[in-house]
């Protein structure tokens, strides 16, 4: 602000400064303003110099939060002014003025006669006014203006800068009216700039637009990378844009920016730069003591964690960043221990982290304790996240010891994550009670209904848990003094099941009946009814009747016949009414039924409160804004209610391979497929489709198959037992398009493993990548188009079983050339079963359409968790379920010959853990794992087996449970997978069959045809 010369200004602002209070600083600018206003009145006597003045007063008392309501006229008389301080007093007095202002529609042909002119400082000055006032008109008649001084190779770094501001406010203000169709050769033209600080300006315009519409900016990946390279080089940057010895970390930040708006990076030489140069700043990074290079350097780093996040990086680049966030979270400072913190709750969204990330729990456990509050609800979260089964006794035991220390802001948030903990990865439901309990006992006043609500539940579901619950509350109600809560629920708990307590030492009806007694005068009105109700219930369980006990609770519900309470008073009324029943009551009052099972409130709960505390990437907010047209089906019925046709099942079950003769009944030339067995002719595809084509997708799997098998389905084929149980209609015509590979073994090989390719074609490649947590699973479906034409008519349609709770969104109409779409799928497991799902999938290529049913890999084994038994703990067990159903034993023949090492492998790659030395036989082998649903929730699985070392091809299976489906239906499962015997894979050219005797022509619609195509 040049204010040489204007003496009145400095007087006037020293005046100011000067100023002792509120009040006579308001009486100074009063006086100010009322001299400027009749100034102005006698507009023609003014000079340009002191208009000029004038108005950087009203600036300046503008900028002190006060009102100007006059002086616009004379404000944009200036701009048309010939001189520099005019216009410059012009250009800085505007922000008075909003972007509707009417005088503004004044300047604007002015304003652009500074803009296309050929004075580069009155260019600046108008650029600069337009990008702070913005406005819709602004952009309308400015914009293609500013465009072309951008793309100006004539004009001056400084102008160019300012121009791509300039256009990124207009576009930020009215993207629809900025003209940026064809703008992706010009932007890789500006990406090619020398001059840094004109790219980075023009990497801001680019973040704007490929954060709205990336696809039209392909080519502008590259040349983001090629950036990233010069910077982490350091190659070619001048001296001033080199912030403490870090090549302009505002351009890094922004350039990564930009390439999280991009879904993949198809080439393989630019994903591989971009990861060197990534590689390049997680090793180059470090805390130091300078506060500055920290921020600079830090930022760089954080912005890089969460591209290698977008990008889905291989397991050892994740386990690199995990391990130097981990260095973060242990420094002093409370600002990179926030960050290092946030971004590793961040990471948890990434596959495979989470045991890597388990490594720092003890130092995560030591932040939940750090003096800011800030840094202790990073480590909340952060341990919430990272909770699972085999860690949630110790994060539950630490949240619980911090409960009673924690902050008071804290408690309510502490309270509902460790009771969602306790209830979600409870080994048993035993210490799920004693968790809640201590809970209530810590922190009543924090803890809401719904907690003790669930415990009440669980309890009740549960015979066996209540006892032991009515124990725990019988012995906290020996303290004297406890919550009212804690009285609420040991009050319901001994109301309904004292009875089972009776023959322990303290616990007859009438010293139950006085310690809660004792309760009564300190608990508040809305507990008084549950407290009469646990009287009641204790007297109908009284057997033989206690005279003096009845007469006592007999005279309390006649106190309360006569209370102001409307609810107490019907209680004791009814209660006193019902006591005299005699015989009556025991069946008036029996106990409560067990409650329908229905999703927790507590983590219903927490999902409506819920918030994402790391800021969200750039592709999860795009996602977000994507418009879902995919079918969610949870209990799929035929439209107009006709029942669906014959050969339409609704289900699909795995097949049950009981010998390898289904396998080699098979003719060589039938192409078993996951649902078709189609007709096809032999073609070669390429070795490395995956990678010739679409490069490296954000997907694990296999590489496409050499060749296709060649399927002839003749009247005396017989399909494999694989194929037999996938959803197809017999009627239904074969695709024109073939699958690439054989895709019954893409679903086996799912089975064991959570990525991986489930379908491939000419045109598109379905992959899948899958998280399981207890019942809980989120499979995401990448579907990629590998072609340079779109994919139309995209639809997509889950039919469920009845065992899992499905639902998919996020599945566009249309894919786009050479693009990938993510599709995520939510899993409920409901209870065991081996029924799978089944994806109705079909697009439209050309004049081809396409149509598959796929089946899922969302099989028992993923909802299994592996856990190691000592012999301490299996051997109690084992002898505790003894004998069908809960026990059940078979001879497998036919099994694959595997050495025990390799069948310990493939147990483990079950999700079923192999416990080394609990066998006293060496070629035995003992395993054990818990598997969830809605209906078992967390249920011990124990499995032996018992090897022949003379013969491999047979073995003994004992598996056993709490559950007789789950036993059934996880030996099944075993089973499957003992005797599975992946196909070879066949040549491109058709194996002539053996000459068979002419069989009778037999009609496709004949029923027993149908049965066999079935069978």
């Amino acid at each position: 602000m040049a204010l040489s010369g204007m003496r009145g200004l400095s007087v006037f602002i020293s005046d100011i400064r000067n100023c002792q209070n509120k009040e006579q600083e308001r009486l100074r600018v009063d006086k100010e303003l009322g001299n400027v206003r009749t100034r102005f009145k006698n507009e023609k006597g003014l000079t340009p110099y002191e208009k000029k003045k004038y108005v950087w007063k009203m600036l300046y008392i503008y900028m002190l939060g006060y009102d100007v309501d006059f002086g616009h006229m004379e404000t944009v008389s200036l701009i048309s002014a010939p001189k520099y301080p005019e216009k410059q007093a012009r250009s800085y007095s505007t922000c008075m003025l909003n972007e509707n202002h009417d005088f503004l529609r004044l300047a604007i042909n002015t304003v652009r006669n500074d803009i296309i002119g050929r004075n580069e400082t009155f260019q600046c000055l108008a650029l600069t006014m337009v990008g702070n006032i913005g406005g819709r008109e602004f952009a309308e008649s400015l914009a293609p203006d500013v465009q072309k001084l951008l793309i100006s190779s004539s004009c001056r770094p400084l102008v160019r800068k300012k121009a791509a501001l300039c256009l990124l406010r207009l576009y930020r203000k009215n993207a629809d009216v900025v003209n940026v169709d064809g703008w992706a050769d010009r932007m890789t033209q500006l990406l090619d700039e020398r001059d840094l600080g004109v790219l980075t300006s023009s990497m801001s315009l680019l973040v704007a637009l490929v954060s709205n519409n990336h696809e039209a900016y392909w080519s502008c990946l590259p040349k983001c990378v090629k950036i990233l390279e010069r910077l982490a080089r350091n190659q070619d940057v001048p001296q001033e844009y080199t912030y403490y010895g870090i090549p302009s970390p505002w351009l890094q930040v922004k350039t990564m920016r930009a390439l999280q708006y991009f879904p993949v990076i198809e080439d393989p030489n630019t994903r591989r730069s971009l990861f060197e140069v990534l590689q390049r700043v997680l090793v180059g990074t470090d805390v130091v003591k300078n506060v500055n290079k920290n921020n600079a350097s830090h930022a760089v780093l954080f912005e890089a964690l969460s591209l290698v996040m977008h990008l889905d990086a291989e397991k050892e680049m994740m386990s690199q960043c995990v391990a130097l966030l981990g260095k973060f979270i242990a420094v002093r400072e409370p600002n990179i221990r926030y960050l290092g913190l946030e971004n590793m709750t961040r990471m948890l969204m990434v596959t495979d982290v989470q045991e890597i990330i388990k490594k720092h729990q003890a130092q995560i456990i030591t932040s939940l304790k750090d003096p800011d509050i800030s840094i202790r609800r990073r480590a909340l979260d952060l341990l919430y996240g990272m909770c699972d089964v085999s860690n949630a006794k110790d994060i539950v035991e630490e949240l619980l010891q911090y409960l009673s220390t924690s902050d008071f802001a804290m408690r309510e948030e502490l309270s509902l994550k460790a009771a969602i903990l306790a209830e979600k990865f409870a080994p048993d439901l035993s210490w799920y009670v004693d968790v809640i309990l201590q809970l209530i006992d810590k922190a009543g006043d924090f803890v809401s209904d719904d907690i003790w609500f669930r415990v009440v539940q669980f309890v009740t579901n549960n015979e066996d848990l209540q006892p032991y619950a009515a124990l725990k509350a019988r012995e906290y109600l020996d303290k004297p003094a406890i919550h009212e809560t804690m009285v609420k629920v040991s009050a319901y708990l001994l109301g309904e099941y004292s009875h089972l307590l009776a023959r322990r030492p303290g616990c007859s009806p009438k010293e139950i009946f006085i310690i809660i007694h004792e309760k009564l005068p300190t608990v508040s009105t809305p507990t008084i009814p549950i407290l009469l109700s646990t009287y009641a219930k204790i007297l109908m369980h009284t057997q033989p009747p206690d005279p003096e006990l009845q007469n006592q609770i007999l005279a309390i519900f006649q106190k309360y016949e006569s209370c102001i309470d409307a609810e107490i008073q019907q209680r004791a009324v009814e209660y006193f009414t019902l006591s005299r029943k005699g015989p009556a009551l025991a069946d008036i009052l029996a106990e409560m039924p067990k409650f329908p099972e229905r999703q927790s409130a507590l983590i219903k709960k927490a999902e409506d409160i819920e918030t994402d505390t790391a800021e969200q990437s750039a592709i999860k907010l795009r996602a977000q804004q994507q418009i879902s047209n995919a079918l969610v089906v949870t209990d799929y019925r035929p439209p107009n209610g006709t029942p669906p046709p014959v050969s339409s099942l609704n289900l699909v079950k795995v097949s049950s391979t009981s010998s390898n003769s289904d396998y080699n009944s098979v003719d060589q030339g039938a192409d078993h497929t996951n649902g078709t067995v189609s007709k096809s002719d032999s073609q070669t595809a390429s070795a490395d489709l995956l990678g010739d084509l679409l490069g490296p997708l954000a997907i694990e799997g296999p590489p496409g198959a050499a060749t296709s098998e060649q399927s002839v389905l003749s009247g005396g084929d017989v399909p494999s037992a694989a194929d037999a149980a996938a959803i197809v209609p017999v009627q239904d015509q074969p695709n024109s398009v073939q699958p690439i590979g054989n895709i019954a073994e893409r679903f086996h090989a799912l089975c064991l493993k959570d990525s991986g390719v489930l379908y491939e074609d000419p045109y598109i490649q379905i992959g899948i990548k899958a998280d399981w947590r207890a019942h809980q699973g989120r499979l995401v479906l990448f579907l990629g188009n590998k072609n340079t034409s779109p994919l139309v008519s995209v639809q997509a349609l889950i039919l469920p079983p009845l065992n899992l709770k499905m639902e998919l969104s996020l599945v566009p109409d249309t894919i786009p050339p050479r693009a990938q779409v993510q599709c995520p799928l939510e899993i409920i497991n409901l209870r065991p079963s081996r029924d799978v799902a089944v994806l109705d999938f079909s697009y439209k290529f050309g004049t081809n359409v396409v149509n598959n049913k796929l089946r899922l890999p969302a099989v028992i084994n993923k909802f299994l968790q592996p856990i190691q038994l000592s012999a301490e703990e299996f051997f109690p067990q084992w002898r505790s379920l003894s004998g069908p159903p809960l026990k059940l034993q078979e001879v497998v023949r036919g099994v694959r010959p595997l050495p025990l090492m390799e069948l310990a492998n493939l147990f483990n790659s079950c999700r079923v853990m192999v416990c080394p030395g609990l066998d006293p036989n060496p070629n035995n082998l003992v395993a054990s794992t818990t598997f969830y649903s809605e209906s078992t929730r967390a249920m011990l699985c124990l499995v032996r087996i018992e090897t022949d070392p003379a013969d491999r091809t047979q073995l003994r299976m004992t598996v056993a449970s709490g559950d007789p489906t789950l036993t059934f239906e996880l030996k099944e499962f075993i089973k499957e997978q003992l005797v599975y015997i992946p196909e070879a894979s066949h040549g491109p050219t058709q194996v002539p069959a053996p000459a068979v005797p002419q069989a009778p022509v037999i009609p496709p619609d004949d029923p027993a045809a149908i049965l066999a195509g079935l069978l």
